[in-house]
């Protein structure tokens, strides 16, 4: 068992002293506003009812003031003997801590500092804080111990604060302009029979009721498209997927993302939604489309270019992939460059989209830091989008990227059942040949387009990728509210 500091031994032990008196954890507190609405009201608003979690406190022989925190803000309180009578402001000196929960009622006042302060008549304790807050000058700092303590980081960085109202805030500026649209959300299986709905490694479960293995969801393409045959023609959904590959400072294995899918579109009538789509959200979330990211400032304004990827290979690596077009000879160029790949598939086993798909990582995407939509991806590196009608060998795909970073992921569906079937054949034998990331053969989602498919287009975008972009984050944990971490040796 964990050895108690001092600190908490005395804590555990005011816990005791106030269950002599009353409940230290009471079931519920009626509050008439938000501490950010409080703060926000006229001097001598009288009636103002309060809670939060104490941040900052001096007290003082009769008079005493602490601070209310919450996600939106903080609150001045005033707490005098004279108020609240003898008796609360000596259980409030003897048994109040920093990091307890407090409720306070009173009147709006503002300081000679100038100070917004809510002047109680009335307190009443909330809960008590086994353990002390990290010191008040300087929060959580830690990187490592922010992912596994965020709740604590939460409380002392307003930084971390700021992070996660811009993603809630994304979100909803999301849901909104689709719904206003008239898209409709819905919801897939996050277990499934088959690892399909993207290029990615799976994690692998066991389903013990049906006696089977089955996928976590890598993305949920297939069964939004099933939606789309079942007759809903603009959908989508936020859902969290699950890729088992490399983990670094813009992926992670588990992630939030959206799908969205609108029957006869194409792909060039994505790009234009995205381009307003995402302009319109940061408009309304930070008033201006100029975005600041460590030293950089990138301007999301304007036209959103088109460059395909022979063009930035080309520019970066002066390596066509329109002559060096199979993945023997790009293989064979990448090795003559002196070029080191980043994969967990050994290069040897990767088809060609593969290759080339590595190969722009590696050279260009660094390069790229205003808005651009990457296209022309080679059909191998697209088994579920269409065929581009005048170049079958590339498919009608974008992504848009920013910053170095792949923001969203879109393409005009393939709806040809048997073209859909032949693909998926050679995915197959990829996989079976090594190629770990190839996607596997799904008969049942070739059945449900054997019933008959429109015309579709449909993009993804991670959202966790996007917040960390807005937000400047340098880790995409940093905006992951819970992250995935390695448990600690507890015996250590």
């Amino acid at each position: 068992m964990r050895e108690l500091t001092e600190q908490e031994i005395v804590r555990r032990k005011k816990v005791e002293k106030i269950s002599e008196t009353r409940n230290p954890y009471p079931e519920r507190y009626e509050i008439t506003h938000s501490l950010q609405e409080a703060s926000q009201l006229p001097d001598e608003t009288k009636d103002v009812s309060v809670a939060g979690r104490i941040v900052f406190m001096r007290k003082m022989g009769k008079l005493s003031f602490l601070k209310l925190r919450d996600i939106d803000g903080d609150l001045q309180v005033s707490v005098k003997i004279d108020l609240i009578g003898e008796d609360e402001y000596e259980f409030f000196k003897s048994n109040v801590d920093l990091g307890d929960f407090l409720g306070a009622q009173g009147e709006i006042f503002t300081t000679h500092t100038g100070e917004k302060t809510l002047r109680a008549d009335k307190i009443v304790f909330l809960g008590k804080a086994l353990r002390p807050l990290p010191e008040k000058f300087h929060g959580l700092q830690d990187p490592e111990l922010c992912y596994r303590h965020r709740y604590i980081d939460m409380i002392m960085n307003e930084e971390t604060r700021r992070r996660f109202k811009i993603r809630m805030k994304f979100i909803q500026e999301l849901r909104n302009y689709l719904d206003q649209l008239g898209y409709y959300e819905i919801e897939t299986p996050i277990l499934n029979s088959k690892a399909s709905g993207a290029v990615a490694r799976p994690f692998v479960a066991h389903h013990n009721a049906l006696d089977m293995d089955v996928y976590l969801r890598i993305a949920p393409e297939t069964y939004m498209k099933r939606a789309v045959i079942a007759g809903i023609p603009k959908v989508y959904e936020i859902a969290r997927c699950f890729r088992n590959e490399g983990i670094d400072a813009t992926h992670l294995q588990d992630f939030t993302m959206i799908e969205c899918y609108q029957a006869y579109y194409n792909y060039q009538d994505n790009m234009k939604l995205i381009e307003n789509m995402l302009k319109t959200i940061i408009q309304n979330i930070f008033g201006t489309l100029t975005i600041q990211v460590g030293d950089k400032e990138i301007d999301m304004s304007g036209e959103w270019p088109a460059v395909s990827f022979r063009d930035l290979i080309l520019k970066y690596a002066n390596i066509d992939i329109d002559v060096v077009n199979t993945k023997e000879k790009l293989l064979e160029k990448i090795k003559q460059e002196h070029i080191e790949l980043e994969s967990d598939t050994p290069i040897e086993k990767l088809g060609f989209g593969n290759l080339v798909d590595y190969l722009y990582k590696k050279v260009a995407r660094p390069h790229i830091l205003t808005p651009i939509y990457l296209t022309e991806h080679p059909i191998s590196l697209s088994p579920l989008a269409r065929a581009n009608d005048d170049r079958p060998e590339i498919t009608d795909r974008f992504q848009l990227v920013v910053n170095g970073a792949e923001i969203v992921n879109g393409f005009s569906e393939l709806v040809d059942p048997q073209e859909q079937e032949r693909r998926l054949l050679e995915q197959a034998t990829l996989k079976a040949q090594g190629d770990e990331e190839a996607m596997e053969m799904d008969y049942d989602y070739i059945d449900a387009m054997e019933y008959g498919m429109p015309p579709i287009s449909g993009w993804g975008m991670g959202i966790d990728r996007i917040v960390q972009l807005l937000t400047g984050s340098e880790n995409i944990r940093d905006v992951v509210m819970f992250p995935l971490m390695r448990p600690l040796d507890k015996n250590k």
